[in-house]
């Protein structure tokens, strides 16, 4: 019979313990792995390699990775979902899309601070909640993911995470531009001028929900819906801009 040392027993129990962990984790993720390692190495901090001398591989070259996969990604999706933003409009989405604060934002809902590996020293200083840490566990996270999945599965997991967090980024980032592209375009073809017009509102006080209607020349063109009469009326700036095929080269 096979003899264990008390010391290999709790190293295996450990090991037992957080391979649980992390198919847990897969749930949250929306991606099972075939590799499961590849996920252990991307939530192991250089802390636990370099502080504790285990025999472990870290995340920082699946976090070089990551936030590259994850850049054009998002990238992508602006190109793709947003035809009238000009390149500087989706620079700054997309700046504000994978901020430091989006992704940490990220990583506590999907709970990566459980399953991180730390340092006795970083774990005792909060490690499992600094927003730099969390933040490069999720480009890790989706380095993992395209080096087990490829880039399908990758993109799938970057707009699991950050959608909401574009269109947000998109409708509140530089809210002038589209409005102001509307009355540049109309102006420049001598069209008259560009109004809005409440439509409706409804809902609570504190939650209300406002829509707007741009009128051009006297025309009743795109509609938008939003919190505020101001981001209503971007909305429906916007929706004009797409019904007449313009955009801010125009």
């Amino acid at each position: 019979m096979r003899a264990f040392s008390l010391e290999g027993v709790v190293k295996m129990e450990l090991e037992y313990i957080r391979g649980n962990s992390l198919r847990a984790l897969q749930q949250k993720l929306g991606y099972c792995f075939s590799d499961l390692l590849l996920l252990d190495a991307a939530l192991t901090h250089t802390s636990y390699v370099k502080g504790d001398g285990k025999a472990h591989k870290h995340n920082e070259r699946l976090e070089f990775l990551g936030d590259a996969v994850l850049e054009l990604c998002v990238s992508e999706y602006l190109y793709r979902n947003y035809p009238e933003l000009n390149e500087g409009v989706m620079t700054r989405a997309r700046a504000a899309s994978v901020c430091e604060a989006a992704l940490h934002k990220a990583a506590l809902e999907l709970g990566l601070g459980e399953c991180l590996r730390l340092s006795r020293g970083e774990e005792h200083s909060g490690g499992r909640s600094k927003p730099s840490i969390l933040a490069d566990a999720v480009e890790a996270v989706l380095g993992a993911v395209y080096l087990d999945g490829g880039m399908e599965e990758a993109r799938a997991f970057v707009l699991r995470l950050t959608e909401a967090q574009i269109q947000a980024a998109v409708d509140n980032v530089d809210a002038k531009d589209y409005k102001t592209m509307l009355q540049e375009h109309v102006q420049k073809l001598h069209k008259g001028n560009v109004s809005y017009e409440l439509l409706a509102s409804s809902g609570p006080d504190h939650q209300k929900t406002f829509t707007m209607q741009a009128v051009v020349s006297g025309k009743p063109m795109g509609e938008g819906s939003g919190g505020s009469k101001q981001e209503a009326g971007q909305a429906a700036a916007r929706e004009t801009m797409r019904m007449l095929c313009i955009g801010p080269e125009n």
